[in-house]
This record gives structure tokens, sequence and C-alpha cells, in this order.
């Protein structure tokens, strides 16, 4: 059985190897997956609906996914799709939050790992709605009691390097749909360019910041990127010294510290289409 599920969810996580230490928490804690040799600790819990909840650090990124979902509309560009999920955990309302997808149409990745791992570290009743994933297009909604996790999902966040409790974390409800707060637009978009080297023809990166009086962004965190081995958001975090906030309005009055979000989607090739394969040198 464990084993079983210890390749169920090295599907979900991006077919990963097998894992050579595998420990089973306190049975009111999620179970935990370590690859010290792959730098890789997952979090994970499953339930009898189907639905299976992951935090993973893998090589300094961070990942939370929520597999067994229907499966999400067929895209081109899978690296530039969203899927948008509403969720509640506790007594918090539920609400909306985004989503990227994966090869599987039936995983989704959170833009926001870390703030969402911080909410299902408490467990709690979790409500999970998937606007028109129902056969007859109506929304589906998943009901599971979480289990507070103690141990694993602070293992998976300590491994990345993320705080337990993050006070910004209490900014993101006042985030509009284009990352800003309703008082913050941008003069002056971040303009990354694309990494050097090696890397490959598609990607993305999401990144916090705390914006500052003068407009400019700093505290800047790399929220999650893919691939993970791309070096997307080292190029991500480089172009927010690019970037300029203003009141929304203009004026010229001193810009309040808010916490801001932007993802930025990298395409080498046609963005009408891309494979996102490797780029390799010929000796390799």
């Amino acid at each position: 059985m464990q084993k079983a599920l210890v390749r169920g969810l090295a599907a979900v996580v991006m077919s990963m190897a097998s894992a050579t230490t595998t420990s089973a928490q306190d049975a009111e804690d999620w179970d935990l997956l370590a690859q010290p040799e792959e730098q890789l600790t997952v979090a994970y819990t499953q339930f009898d609906n189907g639905l299976l909840l992951a935090a993973r650090c893998q090589r300094g990124v961070y990942q939370v996914m929520i597999g067994g979902l229907p499966a999400a509309p067929a895209v081109r560009d899978f690296h530039k799709a969203n899927r948008v999920l509403i969720i509640g955990i506790g007594g918090k309302d539920a609400a909306e939050q985004r989503f990227m997808l994966g090869a599987d149409p039936s995983v989704a990745f959170s833009e926001l790992p870390a703030p969402l791992a911080r909410q299902m570290r408490e467990g709690g009743t979790m409500t999970i709605t998937v606007p028109g994933g129902a056969e007859d297009g109506r929304n589906l909604r998943y009901l599971v009691e979480l289990p507070a996790s103690n141990a694993a999902i602070d293992q998976s966040l300590a491994a990345c390097d993320r705080p337990f409790v993050d006070p910004r974390d209490q900014q993101l409800d006042d985030l509009g749909d284009d990352g800003l707060p309703i008082n913050l637009a941008w003069k002056r978009v971040p303009k990354p360019e694309y990494p050097e080297g090696r890397t490959y023809t598609a990607g993305f990166a999401v990144i916090t910041c705390l914006s500052q009086a003068d407009g400019r962004v700093e505290d800047c965190v790399v929220e999650t990127e893919f691939p993970i081995n791309g070096g997307f958001g080292d190029a991500a975090m480089r172009g927010t010294r690019k970037g300029r906030l203003e009141n929304r309005g203009g004026g010229d009055g001193p810009v309040p510290s808010r916490l801001i979000v932007y993802r930025v989607n990298y395409t080498m090739s046609d963005p009408e289409f891309s494979t996102g394969s490797r780029i390799r040198n010929r000796n390799e």
C-alpha cells in the first residue's frame, strides 16, 4: 500500500525517481517523503475522494500542488496558462486563488505556494471549488478535513528557507487581479531578460516584493518557478531593478509600502507555440 502511494505521488510530483527515504509522520500529521540526493522534501496527504495535496521543496524551488482534480482544458502553452480554484481553509472565507498547469491536466500548482502551505499547516475544514468542473458544467466542490501538520509541512518550508509565519500573507487579500493593491499601478513594468546559458525554451517565475516610497521594489522573493533548473527565478529577480510603481492615477506623493505580486512568462520560440524543451550544448 505504501509503495503504491509513493508511486502515485511520484507521478503527481512530475515523475520524480523512487524515493530513497520515506518517513510516516504522526497519524495526525501529513506524510513526509525525503530524497536528500535530489535535494527533495515533500509533505503530502491523500483523501478517499481522490484528492492529493503535496508541498514540495526541490533544489530550492517551492511548490504546492493539488492532484486528482477534473482535467483542465487542453492548452498548447501550459507554462502560460492559469487555473482558478476557490479555496477556503478553517475559518477563513473561501477566495479565488490562481494555479498553474502542469503536464498532467488533473494537477494544479499554486502561484503562491508558501502562503498556501502556511494556511494548510493549521489544518481544519478545507473546501476546494473547481469552477465548471462537474460533468454538466456546474461548479464542483470538494470538502475535506485537513489534518494539521506540526512537522511535515514545516520541514518542506524549512528546506526552501521559507518562514513558518510571514506577516506579508496578511496583505494578499488586498491584491487585485493584476497583483497590485488597489492604490498602486506600474509606472514602469519590470522587463527581465531571458536567462543566459543552458536553459529551456519556455518557463515562468512568480515574484513578490514590497513597494518603497520612491516606487522601487525591495525584499523580493521568488515564490515559485518552472522548470526548477531553468534560471527563470533569478532572471525575474534581476528584472525587478527596472520596475517602478506609482500611486494609481499618478501624483508625486510617496508610494506606500505594500506587497505586490507579478508573474513573468518566458517564451523563446514562437509565442503561439512552445515545447518547453531543454536546449543543450552539443557535447552534452
